[in-house]
Parts: C-alpha cells; structure tokens; sequence
C-alpha cells in the first residue's frame, strides 16, 4: 500500500482532520447587545480581565482545523479591535469587517471576506466565549463527514409549548429536544446557496441553521455540554466567570483569561 494510502487509512481511523478541508471561522461579533444593556457592547465587556471577544478568538486560534477567523464588527468598534487582535495576537485573524443591519446580513458579508480556499465555514456568536478548542473539532469533524453540524446540548429541563395566551399548549418530548449553540458548521458552498436562496425568499432564521434548513439539507447535532454559554445579560457574565474559574485550578490548558482583577 503506498504511502498516500496509509495516511488516508491512519486519518480515517483516528478521525483526525483532512488537510484539504480549509476551514473559515466568522465570528459574528456586531450586535448592539440591546438586552444586555449599558454604554459598552457585551464583547467588550471585560471577563476575567480581557474582553469576552478575546476568549471566543483564543479558543478558535488554538483550534488546529480553523485556517483563518474573519471578525464581523461594529464599524466603531473596528479599529479597536485591529488593535486587540494584534495585543493578544490572534494570528489567524485574515479580516475584520463591518456587519449588517441583521445577524444574518452580517455573517452574509463575513461569508464574502472568506478566503477563495475555503471548504467549510464555522460560524460563532462572538459572545459564546466559553467554547473549546475540543467542541470546535467536534462539530467541525462531524460537518466534514455529513456537510452541516452544529454544536447543541440535549435538554435536561422539561419544554412546555406555549399557545397565543400564555399558557401551556402541550409537552415536547424532551428526548427530541435539543438547544442550538455555536460554532454551526457547513461546507462553504452549501451554506452559501442557503444564503442567495433565503435572501431571495426574504427568509430572516433565527440561527445559521435555520437557512440550511430551509433548503431541505439535513444537520448533525453535537453534543457539547451546558458549559458553551452566550453572554446575553449581566447575570450570564457571573456564571461565565465562575466557569472561567473553574477551568483555571482544573483545565488550565484551556483557560484564555489574565490574572487582572
């Protein structure tokens, strides 16, 4: 068996990742943080001493499958972030450019920053900053096998369904029900026809893959645990701490925050 073929048998097995898969993280970070509340965006806000954008940064350029990170910014808040990626050094950062009036439009437009080389992008909220190297290969390997995955966790709670007035309509089956997270990976060319597809039907989904459902094209769940939060309120940056905490006595290797007070 010639050594090519080996290679491609020992990959196969083990699950690693295929060099061929140029893989492009967007990180959807130009929201108005309206629920958040305050003068300072919820990624600026500082978490464990750095900004809740750099722990999102840190954990996809220590992910050896990411090739590249595309940042989808505020436009004011762009040079500041020029400025951060290079105090941090973040050297998989290729881009930074200014979103769109929707979520949606901004990863549109994170989508055509991508280098021509890309296969699959991953696309994250930029304050989902809890997320590790480890999920991001998971989801990312699980999108290369079956070309759209997404980071999920199985619900623990019971999931009543609501009617107009409020009150309970009916019990979803809990062993079916799962919460979306991020990153949400798909093959770069299927998500973009989900995107010239959707955009032409003025479909608005509330995450990335609600458009590669519209299309009819199945996606993977992966489990990645209650841990891999969004910073939505003030009380979710408590919790984020504490975790961050956590990680720092007993997973140091992925703690991303300083010993600033």
């Amino acid at each position: 068996m010639c050594v090519k073929k080996i290679a491609g048998v020992l990959r196969a097995i083990s699950g690693s990742d295929h060099p061929k898969n140029f893989t492009s993280a967007i990180i959807a970070a130009a929201g108005l943080s309206e629920r958040f509340g305050g003068n300072v965006t919820k990624q600026m806000q500082k978490l464990c001493g750095i900004p809740v954008l750099v722990h999102t940064l840190k954990a996809y350029e220590n992910t050896d499958c990411i090739h590249e990170i595309v940042i989808v910014a505020r436009r004011d808040e762009i040079e500041y972030w020029e400025k951060i990626v290079k105090d941090f050094n973040i050297s998989k950062v290729t881009k930074i450019v200014k979103g769109g009036e929707t979520r949606q439009e901004s990863v549109a437009k994170g989508l055509e920053a991508v280098d021509d080389r890309s296969k699959f992008v991953a696309i994250a909220d930029g304050a989902r900053c809890l997320t590790t190297p480890e999920q991001i290969t998971d989801v990312c390997r699980s999108a290369y096998k079956y070309k759209a995955a997404t980071a999920a966790h199985k619900s623990t709670d019971t999931v009543k369904i609501a009617d107009k007035k409020g009150f309970i309509d009916s019990t979803a089956d809990r062993e079916t029900v799962w919460l979306a997270q991020t990153p949400q990976v798909f093959k770069t060319k299927l998500y973009r026809a989900a995107s010239v597809i959707t955009s032409g039907k003025k479909f608005e989904g509330t995450d990335d893959n609600s458009l590669v459902e519209f299309i009819g094209h199945p996606i993977r769940l992966v489990e990645c645990g209650a841990q891999n939060i969004k910073i939505t309120t003030y009380d979710d940056l408590a919790v984020a701490k504490g975790i961050l905490e956590y990680r720092k006595e007993n997973e140091p290797e992925i703690y991303y925050g300083s010993d600033a007070k």
